[in-house]
């Protein structure tokens, strides 16, 4: 059978499910399955692809890490996150939108997802904001730009699927590491952008915190901040791996919302087991339907051709990583991030290593890039979230993001073109 055509197919049947709006999972295996009959290849091929996708123990970090994020997202692990935020940075002028980069940082230390942080955060901020007179929009933009923050502090779940889609190779405590320099170069950015425009709106300055609520603030904001401490001081230190890392952050979490705060009561952990148990399935079935579609990739040898095709374009480093910035900026406007890491990293890892680029720099840069993605219209998860808890528009979302968008898209450069940036962490404590 022609190769092309088979390309052609895959690609047009893909394109064909996005439009009309099938779940991504299904748009993989479907277009998967349609290229495998025109190849008249056994379809027991994909049943076994899938299988052997899922079928890794590392994969069971996710759903630890879910889980974990759950529990504390359902307590107020949130406002406690605001209240040490606000201690820290909060008596600046515009000190609240600070506080909201803050406390996204924090408790993305806590989720690891965009999505679950501008949930938790925006819910507390958006409305403190506004009623300390801040505009809407504005606090919707903070927020949902700060968010992005999660997916590339550790411990990013979705770093643990770039680690998957990379075929399993490339460190977990590495990627954590890369993470945790950008992280804060990133939450240091949103401060300033939102300080300027804080100055340039005219708003006042946070009001100060009493010292009698001080201890307080900090014994919880610590507490709360102990399940990072004991995923990342746990990996980092080779006490455990990622995953029991994970399994006890649960049962610290557990005990902190039920038992020590006891923020809701015990009857809500089914609740918290049934989403969790969602997204779980969710996010293996996109993995599974992932695995399939990028055995499809490399039957047709499209990894290989991308590469070729790239460095025939430019043999300067310089330029082909511009084109992938700018080809995952694009692709992460009608794609979700996990899909987009899924489909992406097989196709583009080759790449970035045939041009000398470390693959655990590429997950930082895969990260943002698919993090802003978020984003951006027409499919921006986190966006739309940020709009609805605002009670604002897409519209009115959008254009308060843009400084922000802006301000991310410089960090995403620098990051790439500054690789020490990245990988000092991680080589320091390879040596």
């Amino acid at each position: 059978m022609d190769t092309t055509t088979a390309i052609i197919i895959l690609c047009a049947s893909f394109t064909l499910f996005v439009l009309l709006r099938f779940p991504i999972s299904l748009t993989l295996a479907g277009s998967s399955i349609i290229t495998l009959l025109y190849l008249k290849v056994p379809l027991a091929a994909i049943g076994q692809t899938m299988i052997q996708g899922m079928n890794s123990f590392t994969l069971l970090t996710i759903p630890f890490f879910i889980l974990a994020g759950q529990i504390m997202g359902q307590g107020k692990m949130a406002l406690r996150m605001v209240n040490l935020a606000q201690l820290l940075v909060g008596g600046v002028r515009g000190g609240l939108a600070m506080v909201n980069s803050v406390a996204c940082m924090f408790f993305g230390n806590i989720s690891g997802s965009a999505v679950a942080d501008v949930s938790s955060i925006g819910s507390v901020m958006i409305p403190m904001m506004k009623k300390k007179g801040y505009d809407t929009d504005y606090a919707v933009g903070v927020t949902v730009s700060s968010s992005i923050q999660g997916v590339v502090v550790p411990p990013s779940h979705n770093l643990v699927l770039y680690s998957l889609a990379a075929g399993g190779g490339i460190s977990i405590t590495s990627l954590f590491l890369a993470g945790i320099v950008p992280g804060l170069l990133l939450c240091v950015t949103l401060m300033t952008v939102s300080y300027i425009i804080a100055v340039k709106r005219g708003y006042q300055k946070g009001e100060p915190v009493l010292k009698k609520d001080i201890p307080g603030i900090l014994r919880d904001g610590l507490l709360s901040m102990m399940s990072a401490v004991i995923i990342l001081g746990g990996i980092f230190t080779g006490w455990f791996t990622a995953t029991e890392s994970g399994a006890i952050a649960c049962l610290y979490a557990f005990i902190l919302t039920f038992f020590v705060y006891k923020d809701i009561p015990l009857s809500r952990m089914w609740l918290i087991l049934q989403r969790t148990f969602r997204t779980v399935a969710m996010v293996l079935f996109l993995i599974a339907a992932s695995a399939s579609f990028g055995w499809v990739l490399a039957f047709l040898k499209v990894p290989g051709m991308m590469t070729d095709w790239m460095l025939s374009v430019s043999d300067n480093p310089i330029i082909i990583l511009l084109i992938i910035n700018v080809l995952l900026l694009v692709l992460g406007a009608p794609m979700d991030m996990a899909p987009l890491i899924m489909i992406m990293t097989p196709i583009l890892l080759p790449v970035v290593t045939a041009i000398g680029m470390d693959p655990v720099h590429f997950g930082i840069i895969m990260m943002l890039n698919t993090g802003i993605g978020l984003l951006t219209p027409p499919v921006g998860t986190v966006l739309f979230v940020g709009c609805s808890l605002g009670n604002i528009s897409i519209d009115q979302g959008t254009k308060a993001m843009m400084p922000f968008f802006y301000a991310m898209c410089v960090i995403l450069m620098v990051l790439t073109y500054v690789p020490g940036l990245v990988m000092w962490l991680p080589n320091l404590f390879a040596k």
